[in-house]
């Protein structure tokens, strides 16, 4: 189909498919959602400040808890489709390559997230410990939110070498970091892009449950990509010869 009847048609088609995976990651990780929605819920009928804030110290275990069951494998699973997506492969049939990389990827993203889990508690603490206990320490809190920022930055790039490579968990959580530390401008834009989809996802609720997820993790997967491509060409260049990646990454998953 051509001209704008076949536009329309591609416009659909991508629709659908962003549509469908977005549904299946909300789904596959419905007990974190349920337990966020919950809290949303509820502290909008509390008029207590105590009650809403120990509500939400409670939500926050409860959801770091069910996170590296649930909201960890379900997005592994999402960014491989939208891998997929980005490398070429748009005709991919959804349900499978969605469950199929779910239950590859179930035991590091699980890992992955057991131990992000914990770094994010950690800086929670301190940061409240540095912000309400400590008088004369109370600029160390900012420190605390940076290493924050820069921990949920990481999460795009650990989801992404999650979905396209075969490393280690260990290696996983390395390689994000120094991709977040050594590709600065690439990270700020996949974190301005997921900022962008959060702030016009809340003014058009309709939109979280076909495209929320699904649009972040295709757009971080893209700006992925192109970080990777730039290496191996860096790569080859400075070898004289063709390298398709450093060593701890040569084996991309099919």
């Amino acid at each position: 189909m051509r001209g704008m009847m076949g536009g329309f048609y591609k416009l659909s088609e991508w629709i659908m498919r962003l549509a469908v995976i977005n549904v299946l990651w909300l789904l596959c990780g419905l007990p974190f959602w349920f337990v966020g929605v919950t809290f949303f819920l509820s502290s909008g009928a509390a008029s207590d400040p105590e009650t809403i804030q120990g509500t939400l110290v409670w939500t926050v275990i409860i959801m770091a808890v069910l996170a590296p069951f649930t909201f960890f494998p379900a997005t592994s699973a999402m960014f491989s489709v939208a891998r997929k997506w980005v490398t070429g492969d748009t005709d991919v049939p959804l349900f499978k390559t969605f469950f199929r990389n779910y239950k590859q990827n179930y035991k590091q993203a699980m890992l992955g997230g057991i131990l992000y889990a914990l770094l994010f508690a950690v800086l929670i603490i301190d940061y409240r410990v540095y912000l309400t206990n400590i008088a004369n320490l109370q600029i160390l809190a900012y420190l605390f939110i940076a290493l924050l920022l820069l921990l949920v930055v990481s999460l795009h790039h650990f989801f992404s070498l999650l979905s396209h490579f075969h490393m280690t968990t260990m290696q996983l959580l390395k390689n994000a970091l120094v991709l977040t530390i050594g590709r600065p401008i690439r990270s700020i834009v996949m974190t301005l892009g997921t900022v962008a989809v959060l702030f016009i996802s809340s003014r058009f609720t309709f939109l979280i449950p076909f495209f929320f997820g699904s649009v972040i993790a295709t757009f971080t997967f893209y700006n992925f990509n192109l970080i990777i491509a730039k290496m191996m060409a860096q790569a080859e260049t400075l070898s004289g010869e063709p390298n398709d990646q450093p060593e701890e990454e040569q084996e991309t998953k099919s």
